[in-house]
């Protein structure tokens, strides 16, 4: 019988996270064969985002493979899939598309109720894992885990994309370009024209700078506290830099100023919920619009004076960039095969996977941008 048919166990190297912000351990692991709607993949190339750090520095739960940015070849399908097949070339999502549920079926949101965000270390058919180490189970990252060189996950969350698709660039797409550009085209809708204020630029920020620059945004003025970022950011689409450790007044009056009443739109993309409040204060009356993206670490709740809504801001949350990964991914893959899109710019380092740990001291350090991993 075929082993595509009856995928059997293999055992595989993965960096395990055995506590909070512990170093990274490059562990045996074994991985169980992929159960109905659930496909195999063997992860060519995975890259490091702000959320693996953010879960991994926090009191979560442990032992856990991270992990959720990457790309792959399928090597074995579970029963029910008929949409993958060994040797397909394939991106993993951390939020997936089932197709069936009210949201995937509005047209109007990107949250499945099926196949949403995953917290609780486990997979969405039945709740257990698929990773083990001598038969203690080794708990998922956002039903993706893709820090392993094999991983499993539902079929409704991985996207096939062209065979000649780079799969050390395309991961980007997997989650913080996406999310920027979707950021800034989708939920935004930002016009032509328009000013543009961004906080964090990081890689999601630069993100919505080159989704602003393409719909041709006249101004697009980047906050960081990082100095060192803004000569790059140049590169991305921002016009202007502000530093609020160098300005005299409150960032937000430096903003109102500079722009004659406010920006059209803002964006928070550092995940610091007291930021989304100035991220309000620098839009202009009657149209402003403020989009959260960033995932805060404490403090989830948002403090705002109910004058900044009543003078007609709007504030709007965004997930992936309200993009549909398996509808709507695919077509930035072309996009960026044509050219229209940055990706590799956004690559500041290529680490070999036993060096894992290099990328979580560079992202820890704010001395990258992407910290592409590639497995053997």
């Amino acid at each position: 019988m075929s082993s595509i048919k009856h995928p059997h166990v293999i055992t595989c190297k993965a960096a395990v996270a055995w506590g909070a912000g512990e170093p990274l351990m490059i562990e045996q692991v074994e991985v169980s064969p992929p159960q109905p709607m659930e496909i195999r993949i063997k992860v060519v190339c995975t890259s490091l985002c702000r959320s693996d750090i953010t879960a991994w520095q926090s009191h979560a739960i442990f032992p856990r493979i991270f992990g959720h940015e990457a790309s792959g070849v399928v090597e074995s399908v579970g029963e029910e899939v008929t949409e993958f097949q060994e040797g397909d070339h394939v991106l993993t999502v951390f939020t997936g598309e089932c197709m069936k549920c009210r949201p995937c079926k509005s047209g109007k949101s990107n949250i499945c109720e099926a196949l949403g965000l995953e917290r609780r270390g486990v997979m969405h058919s039945d709740h257990t894992t698929r990773f083990s180490i001598n038969g203690k189970p080794i708990f998922h990252y956002c039903a993706v885990s893709s820090f392993s060189e094999y991983t499993v996950v539902h079929s409704g969350c991985a996207v096939k994309v062209s065979p000649l698709a780079p799969l050390d660039k395309i991961c980007l797409l997997s989650c913080g370009v996406a999310a920027g550009l979707g950021a800034a085209w989708n939920v935004a809708n930002i016009s032509k024209g328009s000013t543009v204020v961004i906080f964090g630029l990081g890689t999601v920020g630069l993100s919505v700078a080159q989704g602003a620059k393409l719909r041709g945004a006249s101004r697009i003025i980047g906050v960081d506290t990082n100095p060192k970022k803004g000569e790059k950011a140049k590169a991305f689409g921002i016009t202007e830099f502000l530093d609020p450790n160098h300005s005299d007044q409150p960032i937000q009056q430096v903003i109102k100023h500079i722009t004659g009443g406010g920006a059209d739109y803002s964006f928070e993309c550092i995940g610091d919920t007291g930021m989304i409040t100035t991220a309000l204060q620098s839009c202009c009356d009657g149209w402003g619009m403020t989009v959260t993206l960033g995932v805060p670490k404490v403090n989830p709740e948002i403090k705002a004076h109910y004058s900044l809504f009543l003078t007609g801001r709007t504030l709007k949350g965004s997930l992936f960039g309200g993009w549909k990964p398996k509808s709507d991914l695919p077509s930035l893959v072309d996009m960026y095969a044509k050219k229209e899109i940055q990706l590799e710019e956004f690559i500041t380092h290529n680490i070999p996977f036993e060096d894992i740990n290099k990328a979580f001291d560079l992202m820890v350090e704010g001395s990258c941008l992407r910290c592409v991993i590639h497995m053997k």
